[in-house]
């Protein structure tokens, strides 16, 4: 049965320096780092891959990144995949565990997580399956 776990997340991304072969694509490097709340307490590590276009508010997004917390008590460590592509009036973004990514307490975790973003301040949500939990 699908659970479902909620709360808020503080997330810091800095630019990283670019390689000749992200310059020379058009690419942005970033690193990503969380602090989270709610249903799932921890902290998450990343890094993102980006791009722009000429018309303004387009671009999309790849990133990888490993969290480290509690899920609902629960403890361990699991991996989300990011994509994301937006025009100037849309957005797709799609964040899914990584198959068999879950560690400790986690193992066998899978689910897709939601992100929300009001008045600047982060919010998810997310649905998940996790061995054990009913």
């Amino acid at each position: 049965m699908p659970m479902h776990a909620a709360g808020t997340f503080d997330v810091k991304v800095a630019p990283q320096a670019p390689s000749d072969f992200e310059t020379a694509a058009a690419l942005s490097r970033l690193t990503i780092d969380k602090e989270i709340h709610g249903d799932l307490e921890g902290t998450s590590k990343g890094v993102m891959l980006a791009t722009s276009t000429e018309a303004k508010g387009s671009g999309a997004y790849v990133a990888l990144e490993r969290v480290t917390g509690k899920l609902r008590g629960r403890e361990g460590t699991f991996v989300l995949q990011h994509s994301g592509t937006m025009t100037s009036t849309s957005q797709q973004l799609l964040i899914t565990v990584v198959p068999d990514s879950g560690t400790g307490q986690l193992t066998g975790l899978s689910g897709k997580f939601l992100i929300k973003i009001v008045d600047k301040k982060h919010f998810y949500e997310f649905g998940y399956t996790l061995p054990g939990d009913n």
